[in-house]
């Protein structure tokens, strides 16, 4: 008479598929790459596949196996060429070093599905993944923290550890900066429909401004860069808006010089305030008042975090890890003339 293991041995693939209501290779890949298979579909295979007693190559692995240390993490940023990512990368990699560690780079250029698709091609080879800014859905970043430790940053996921900065008091400075100065009509230039920080600093700029009484008006470049503050300023500069608040300090910079080329003046026509404090906000002229972000901190803080929930000693926080800001203030904001 067969053992009990011999009859689970018996469950095939197609077993699994049948009950599941889905192809076989659909099976297959749920377990082979997770991540191409929607959360929901590969949590119905995963139930069924654990009811019939079918057990997979990767799931029989023991578990000593499956958690060999390869001494290699992947950090995935939303685009390189954005000098906020510089001091991030610096302190994830200098972590990373310290704990003997290899960080791997992968750029997703803003997309979800560059993104995914760099993921998948290091999965077998990290031993964990830092997500920047990530572009991809909350449903495939937890598909993704179940195969591999995970943590995001610049973004909450339920589920999922995370470091974030302080985008409330970030917002709030800057606005209440602005208000002493006389302002009470903002524009604000916005960062990418999928961004979780964007989300965050819009709506806290809505409550803010209610709360302050001033009028907050939404303008969206399109992309977060230079080129999106170049193309959006005309359509600002029409209004009667006099400081301009942004997503980042690439559309303030793009947004400041368009306007200092048309015949404006910074601050005397329109103050201008960016996002992150990056290098470049010391460089221009007049320089960029922008809230700052701990970023080298952030980096750091994040592989710290990834690398003790890799090894077991932390467990996955059921909040964000939250740096907080500041407001650098520089020669782009002054009082609205009469």
């Amino acid at each position: 008479m067969g053992s009990t293991e011999d009859a689970k041995q018996s469950v095939t693939i197609y077993d699994v598929a049948r009950v599941a209501g889905v192809s076989a290779s659909t099976v297959s890949r749920s377990f082979a790459r997770p991540g191409r298979v929607s959360f929901a579909t590969a949590e119905r295979i995963r139930l069924v596949a654990k009811e019939l007693g079918y057990r997979s190559v990767e799931m029989r692995r023991p578990l000593e196996e499956g958690r060999k240390r390869h001494g290699i993490i992947a950090l995935v940023v939303a685009d390189i060429s954005n000098p906020v990512y510089f001091e991030m990368i610096r302190g994830a990699e200098e972590e990373a070093a310290k704990n003997d560690y290899t960080m791997l780079l992968a750029h997703s250029r803003e997309s979800g599905i560059i993104e995914r698709e760099a993921i998948e091609r290091a999965m077998d080879i990290v031993d964990g993944i830092v997500l920047s800014s990530s572009r991809m859905s909350d449903a495939a970043i937890r598909s993704m923290a179940k195969q591999k430790p995970t943590l995001v940053m610049n973004r909450g996921v339920n589920g999922v550890a995370s470091v974030v900065t302080d985008n409330l008091r970030g917002v709030r400075r800057a606005v209440e900066h602005l208000c002493e100065l006389g302002h009470r009509d903002i524009a604000y230039l916005a960062g990418p429909e999928a961004s979780w920080a964007h989300g965050m600093r819009w709506r806290s700029l809505k409550e803010i401004g209610a709360e302050l009484g001033v009028k907050v008006t939404l303008f969206e470049p399109g992309v977060p860069n230079m080129a999106g503050g170049v193309a959006i300023a005309d359509q600002v500069l029409a209004t009667r808006s006099t400081a301009v608040l942004a997503y980042n300090d690439q559309l303030a910079i793009g947004f400041m010089r368009h306007a200092q080329a048309s015949g404006f003046d910074v601050p005397g026509d329109i103050s201008v305030v960016g996002f992150d404090n990056s290098s470049d906000a010391r460089l221009v002229v007049p320089g960029l008042t922008s809230v700052a972000a701990p970023l080298h901190a952030l980096g750091a803080t994040a592989v710290r975090n990834l690398l003790a929930i890799a090894k077991g000693t932390a467990a996955v926080p059921d909040r964000p890890v939250v740096l907080p800001t500041r407001l650098a203030v520089r020669g782009s904001t002054g009082r609205p003339r009469a």
